[in-house]
């Protein structure tokens, strides 16, 4: 073969890699929908209540801070020596077996309460959907839940690919709905917001400072998708090989413009069409921005609406947690055994791991148990410290990742991580 022969084949091979695939487009939008879930109905609430200024800096703040974190746990992932080898595995490599089955453990906790959450979650939006909506006597709820994650599971069953390919088009569904309804609320915005530029102590809120600390964790949760992150990681590299860095990056920087576009409309949306006293208001009776939406304006198609959107955001968000909350499962299990000189299959695995998930989401969904949205909160700095600090401390201590070091970008994901642990900390002290 000549050298021109060489030359065009390298090119061609070099342009097949950095073209966009469809398998790109669906992890785009798989990642988008593991992070925009049910937590974005509650975001304009806690966004809106501090005024205009600190939801300026939200804006400013969103993309950089989702971009960065995310693109740091990635690149964490990619930096293990051989393809195929999920977060778990990659923390043993670099940090050692002891360390890797500490931090196995706090990524299968940081994920695992929030996929109980939407056990219940989903539970609860058919049920009252039936009631409220259909006007029907809903099932018993044991054999409700049964039904719905039954459902979810059998998705699950039929492997990685067809989770991420479902969630990809569920989004289609909640974008579309999303956006009909925030440009159905710009008749109701009103001037209010401007009134409270920035919310003091004497004020609404807590002040403006004091509003924009306690926000960040919940931008942080709001957009965060560091579950499906691994599996993302995986995926690609095995798919472009060396070039996985770059491509990752691109999905992740369009995923992020699709988020905070859309979200961020959704929330000036709602906050303009409402003051903060009534943002306030819906945060002390506890309910989602749709539903203070419904009773606000008494309009029943937000009421029939606000049923269907919670589905299905927390169906993307569910299969999104369960692709980590399985990965953590197994990495523990797998780790246990390997101390003991045993091993098991990867589908033996994903068996016992899928029996161990449908009993106890089930068991959660039919107890129904009020102490979820602590148990998701006490999840929130094992999050924040392993997608923001753990890829930095990383970047520091490892070789194979101290070229993407000297970055201003990795200060800011640090401090971002710092302010989001202490906020949550402060709020289950306080």
């Amino acid at each position: 073969m000549s050298n021109s022969q060489v030359d065009i084949l390298a090119t061609e091979s070099a342009e097949k890699t950095g073209a966009w695939r469809k398998t790109d487009t669906m992890w785009m939008l798989g990642l988008y929908g593991t992070a925009i879930g049910a937590g974005v109905l509650f975001l304009p609430i806690n966004a809106g209540i501090g005024g205009l200024i600190p939801l300026i800096i939200m804006v400013i703040l969103a993309f950089p801070m989702t971009f960065f974190a995310h693109r740091g746990l990635t690149r964490f992932v990619l930096s293990g020596k051989n393809a195929g080898q999920d977060i778990t595995e990659v923390v043993e490599e670099h940090f050692g077996i002891s360390a890797g089955k500490l931090i196995t453990l706090l990524y299968f906790f940081a994920i695992y309460p929030i996929l109980l959450v939407y056990s219940v979650a989903i539970t609860n939006t058919v049920e009252s959907f039936i009631t409220h909506q259909m006007h029907m006597n809903a099932p018993p709820r044991a054999l409700l839940a049964l039904i719905l994650i039954l459902g979810l599971m059998t998705l699950v069953h039929f492997g990685e690919h067809l989770i991420v390919k479902a969630m990809s088009i569920l989004v289609y569904p909640f974008v579309i709905v999303l956006m009909a309804l925030s440009l159905y609320l710009i008749p109701h915005w009103n001037a209010s917001i401007f009134d409270h530029a920035s919310a003091t102590t004497n004020g609404v809120g807590k002040g403006m400072l004091m509003t924009l600390w306690l926000v960040i964790p919940v931008m942080v949760f709001s957009f965060n998708h560091s579950p499906i992150i691994s599996s993302f990681a995986v995926a690609k590299r095995q798919e472009y090989g060396d070039e996985a860095e770059k491509k990752c990056s691109k999905i992740l920087t369009f995923s992020t413009l699709m988020m905070v576009v859309t979200v961020m409309f959704f929330v000036f949306s709602c906050v303009f069409s409402l003051s903060p006293a009534d943002l306030m208001e819906a945060k002390q009776q506890n309910i989602s921005i749709l539903s203070y939406l419904a009773n606000h304006f008494q309009t029943p198609i937000i009421a029939y609406i606000a049923p269907v959107i919670a589905f299905i955001a927390i169906t993307k968000s569910f299969l999104g947690h369960y692709l980590g909350a399985r990965e953590g499962f197994n990495g523990l299990v797998t780790k246990s055994l390997r101390s003991r000189g045993k091993t098991i299959s990867l589908v033996k695995m994903n068996r016992v791991t899928a029996v161990f998930m449908l009993l106890t989401t089930w068991a959660i969904a039919t107890w129904n148990p009020s102490i979820l949205g602590m148990i998701e909160t006490l999840g929130g700095p094992i999050i924040a410290m392993l997608l923001f600090l753990m890829p930095m401390y990383a970047i520091r201590k490892v070789p194979a990742m101290r070229k993407y070091g000297g970055h201003i970008s990795n200060v800011f994901v640090v401090l971002v991580g710092l302010v989001a642990m202490s906020a949550i900390v402060y709020s289950l002290v306080g």
